[in-house]
This record gives C-alpha cells, sequence and structure tokens, in this order.
C-alpha cells in the first residue's frame, strides 16, 4: 500500500507540472511573475479534488476496519 502512495505521489508531481495549450501561450507572451502565479493557482484548483478523495478512502476504510471487529 505504501509503495502504491509514493508511486502515486512521484506520478502526480511530474503532472502537477503540466500546462494546457492555452495557459503556455499566455505565460510565453507574460513575464515571469505572471507565469508563476498562473502555475500557483493550477496547483491550488488542483488540490481539492484530491482532498476529496482522499477524505473519501479514508471513510472507506475506516468503515471497512470498523466492520470487521
Amino acid at each position: 500500500m505504501k509503495k502504491l502512495v509514493v508511486i502515486l505521489l512521484i506520478l502526480a508531481s511530474n503532472i502537477a507540472n503540466a500546462q494546457c495549450a492555452m495557459c503556455k501561450a499566455v505565460v510565453e507572451s507574460g513575464d515571469v511573475s505572471q507565469a508563476e502565479g498562473l502555475n500557483s493557482g493550477i496547483l491550488y484548483l488542483m488540490v481539492f479534488p484530491y482532498l476529496l478523495v482522499g477524505i473519501l478512502f479514508y471513510f472507506i476504510i475506516k468503515n471497512k476496519r470498523k466492520n470487521k471487529i
């Protein structure tokens, strides 16, 4: 289980640096601070779905362990 989490975190870090074509075009025409702000915004928006899925899995695992006892 721990190995799977580590692999997913490594893959997520590579995906987190990706940008769509429109975002890349906007960044290339702007300055560095604009690019950093855009990347920060993308990462900020990406965090919430992962948090929701993590919380869901936590409650599923907690419920399964509770039912075993």
